[in-house]
């Protein structure tokens, strides 16, 4: 119940930006509690053989506390592609690198084995 709730959730402020085939939502809500956060949500038209449309849709949820991050990244990666150059490496950005390299690990699978049970 609470998904539907959340997925009915009122648009405190809302842009919608065309973007060629695309168009982007950038969506203010706000939970229970009051604190806004900002969903992006890419739309793109999508034809199949027989004629017929749909709208293939990916979202994004950004939180207030990672408002300031994220534009950080975002303006860093917007710089590069106009410019071509490297932004200087500031240390949280480098320390933010490290332990996500850190925190990812890659995991050898072997698919035989599922549906398996082992007592760990």
């Amino acid at each position: 119940m609470e998904g539907i709730e959340n997925k009915d959730r009122e648009e405190i402020f809302s842009r919608a930006v065309r973007a060629g085939k695309r168009t982007y939502f950038f969506d203010v809500k706000a939970t229970k509690s009051g604190d806004f956060y900002l969903t992006i949500t890419e739309s793109k038209k999508r034809f199949t053989l027989d004629g017929k449309f749909s709208y293939e849709k990916h979202k994004l949820f950004l939180y207030k506390e990672d408002f300031e991050k994220f534009a950080t990244g975002l303006n860093e990666v917007v710089d590069y592609i106009q410019t071509g150059k490297i932004p200087e490496d500031d240390e949280s950005t480098h320390e933010s690198s490290e332990k996500f390299e850190e925190s990812t690990t890659e995991f050898d699978v072997d698919f035989s084995d599922l549906g398996k049970t082992e007592d760990l």
